[in-house]
């Protein structure tokens, strides 16, 4: 319930357009929003909260403070709230990681000899950038690749033409040598032209140039000219090629395409670039506190911090999911590029097989990106140290149990119990219990039976084989007798305080124990009264949320697999004399349960195999 406070201060907000602040009691920036009438935008949180989306209702319990900004426009809102989240970083919303300034590439025109360098700051200059690029390893590659194709400067130095001598980077074809006088001012600019057409998509025009100037030096009897420029157009073309092959049907010359894959703590978002239809670029970026929001509000996000400082905005973007103020953010791109800007969701046709595409390898690289941690020594190894230190561990958590509770209102409820060791999976000493004692929705009672299951093996081994219900993914020799480094319970404190009992119960105080709670990321454990915050970057953070998520898809996948192995029965099944056969005839003929009872006695009657009396026992029955 919002302070009362809260009330009259909505009485006297303004119906205007702008952006508001919610607040903790720290004075912490927790969400950035905008708002076309910021009085009704501010009252439909303080309200009935059975409307709310779940991460907006745990937003809502945090709150205690707010304000806003009044802006003449939605559109200076939209802009204002971009630069907030950016400069605050708040908790509940989706944003760019790292909160960086990305990398670009940028061609100085004002300079006599320009240079192509990496810079993080794009202002309006006049000099020519190029992305922005998702990390320094990206744009140096692409730096990497026009250094090899186009023969600029890198040195620094101050241009006479007078040098005696030019650097190996001349006798190596990487350089015109314009220090040395052997390449005028209108020849080095030429090169930078086409290095510049080159990373607009347009390399035909660059090929085409070099052609004629391979055939004038071809009839000026200058073969080894010529050879080298023959060389540069084969490796131009080679590069076209690459880039041609997977957009060869695409009918539109200059498009973005933006898909995603969402993870349960980050959200990779993939981005390819069309120039000429040709796939000049691709770039993934990360997305944070983006779990619990729709795909389309992501996008959203993405879009409007990404194209916020983008050096090109192109007259089409291709988005996977429709977006959230798909028209105000189509007119604020349109302001920015100076031209109509169209935001497209393709449900079918070429652009539908683009974005197929995308999406696949935004899947794929969510997946590398997850197994390349995994399989990271050295990170996992100093993620593990962190942990220990954090949480106050005798030793290293070589071993880690994480256990998690599934169900749907109660019904076929289940536990996982998943095992990490030395910091990776080892899934022939998962474990999947069909939880017996529990009636309803009570997931304490559930995780102390889970408990009291898996640990009373340690003192007993032989209560493992009379629990046929604790099901195991691969059968391995003494799996139950090995003690953990660390339990740790998919919850809060309420989740601990019920292992803590089974623990205390079974004289196992010796076995570290710690809740994550997935509202915050937070750590619960015994004897502490306030939570330990890992920090947004820590790598122990990052171990438990995979052990926890992990845990989770564990107990998600075994309740699916008892949800839909018990909706394969039937009431039919309680209606003597109906089998398997008549089953399906009635079906196929009723369409459902539902169409049987709504029957007449004599339609049940004329199915094949049917006779009145059977239909009439299965009418009362239903």
């Amino acid at each position: 319930m919002p302070p009362a406070s809260f009330l009259h201060r909505l009485r006297v907000t303004p119906e205007k357009p702008g952006v508001y602040l919610m607040k903790d009691e720290q004075g912490e920036v927790l969400y950035v929003g905008k708002a076309l009438v910021l009085r009704d935008r501010l009252r439909s949180y303080f309200g009935s909260p059975a409307g709310l989306a779940p991460k907006i209702q745990r937003l809502v319990e945090r709150i205690a403070d707010f304000e806003f900004i009044v802006t003449d426009t939605e559109a200076e809102a939209l802009i204002l709230e971009n630069t907030l989240i950016k400069r605050y970083r708040p908790h509940y919303n989706a944003r760019l990681k790292d909160g960086k300034t990305y990398p670009y590439l940028k061609i100085d025109l004002s300079e006599e000899f320009p240079r192509v360098y990496i810079t993080r700051q794009a202002v309006n200059d006049g000099a020519r950038y190029f992305g922005p690029f998702a990390s320094s390893g990206s744009v140096r590659q692409t730096m990497d690749l026009v250094k090899k194709l186009f023969p600029y400067r890198s040195c620094t130095k101050t241009i006479t033409g007078n040098d005696a001598r030019p650097c190996l980077e001349y006798f190596i074809h990487r350089c015109v040598a314009p220090c040395s006088g052997y390449a005028t001012r209108e020849e080095y600019d030429r090169v930078i032209q086409q290095v510049i057409l080159f990373m607009e998509g347009n390399t035909e025009a660059v090929t085409q140039e070099l052609q004629q100037r391979m055939a004038a030096a071809s009839e000026g009897l200058e073969f080894e000219r010529a050879a080298v420029l023959r060389d540069q157009i084969h490796s131009i073309d080679q590069v076209a090629e690459e880039q041609r092959s997977i957009v060869d049907s695409n009918p539109v010359p200059d498009l973005d395409a933006v898909a995603l894959a969402q993870g349960t703590n980050e959200t990779w978002v993939e981005v390819f670039f069309i120039r000429y239809r040709k796939l000049i670029g691709r770039d993934h970026f990360f997305m944070e506190g983006a779990q619990d929001d729709a795909p389309g509000v992501v996008l959203a996000q993405f879009i409007k911090q990404f194209y916020q400082t983008a050096s090109v905005i192109p007259p089409r973007i291709l988005v996977q999911h429709p977006l959230d103020d798909a028209g105000l953010i189509s007119e604020w791109l349109r302001q920015r590029r100076g031209g109509a800007v169209k935001l497209l969701s393709p449900q079918r046709g070429h652009f539908k097989k683009l974005m197929d595409v995308v999406a696949e390898n935004a899947t794929h690289g969510l997946a590398q990106h997850r197994v390349k941690w995994l399989h990271n020594d050295d990170v996992i190894g100093a993620a593990m140290t962190e942990l220990q230190e954090e949480l106050s561990l005798p030793r290293r958590p070589q071993r880690m149990e994480c256990y998690d509770i599934s169900h749907v209102q109660g019904t076929n409820v289940v536990g996982s119990m998943v095992v990490f060791q030395d910091g990776r999976p080892k899934p022939a000493h998962y474990r999947r219990f069909k939880i017996k004692t529990v009636e309803g929705v009570d997931d304490y009672a559930s995780i102390r039976e889970m408990l009291r299951r898996r640990f009373k093996r340690l003192s007993d081994p032989r209560a493992a084989e009379q629990d046929e219900s604790a099901e195991l993914a691969v059968k391995p020799p003494d799996s139950w007798g090995i003690l953990p480094d660390l339990v740790l319970i998919d919850g809060g404190k309420g989740h601990l305080s019920a292992a803590q009992e089974v623990f205390l119960h079974l004289g196992l105080q010796q076995i570290p124990l710690a809740a994550l709670a997935k509202e915050n990321e937070w750590l619960f454990v015994p004897h502490a009264p306030e939570p330990i915050v890992l920090p947004r970057q820590s790598q122990a953070l990052y171990l438990v949320q995979r052990i926890r998520d992990e845990a989770h898809r564990f107990a998600i996948t075994y309740h699916r697999n008892l949800r839909s192995k018990s909706s394969l029965h039937s009431s039919l099944d309680l209606v003597t004399g109906i089998g398997p056969k008549r089953k399906r005839m009635l079906l196929r003929r009723f369409g459902s349960v539902q169409g049987i009872k709504a029957a007449a006695v004599d339609d049940i009657a004329a199915v094949p195999g049917m006779t009145r009396t059977l239909a009439l026992r299965l009418k009362q029955t239903l």
